[in-house]
């Protein structure tokens, strides 16, 4: 499936629910079935900066050029949200990850119903996958 499509499903699910509360707890269900990160990835150089509370998250290029990202969160909802991020970009070339446009956020719209701190966190989560796919582009690169 492609970054669109991946997008377009989330914009589907949650147009579904009718008020804020119960798109909360499909984000903290989604939350709920991200895998875990491994626990020896849980360092300073994995925490998202920015985040109000703790975010980790790893990526991985495979062999075939693909990256996969891991993440973990001590906050529920916060858990959801990079739950969210990895269902979109993880699976995905770095190319892909650094040239999409993240539209779904806006038309669910998550940015507007998150405290200004998630929101920053939200942009910083962004920010750190975008830049571990740059990073990669550049590890192909040369």
């Amino acid at each position: 499936m492609t970054i669109n499509q991946l997008q377009n499903d989330i914009i589907d699910e949650f147009s579904l629910f009718s008020d804020w509360t119960e798109k909360y707890e499909y984000l903290i269900d989604m939350g709920k079935s991200l895998p875990l990160i491994d626990e020896t990835l849980k360092t300073g150089d994995n925490l998202i900066k920015g985040c109000q509370s703790q975010v980790w998250l790893d990526a991985i290029v495979d062999d075939s050029g693909i990256v996969k990202f891991t993440a973990d969160s001590d906050a529920i909802i916060t858990k959801g949200i990079i739950a969210m991020l990895i269902r979109v970009l993880s699976g995905h070339t770095p190319e892909d990850i650094v040239q999409t446009e993240l539209y779904f956020i806006d038309k669910v719209g998550l940015k507007e119903h998150l405290s200004l701190t998630r929101a920053n966190g939200l942009s910083m989560m962004v920010k750190k996958m975008k830049m571990y796919g740059l990073a990669y582009m550049a590890k192909t690169d040369s």
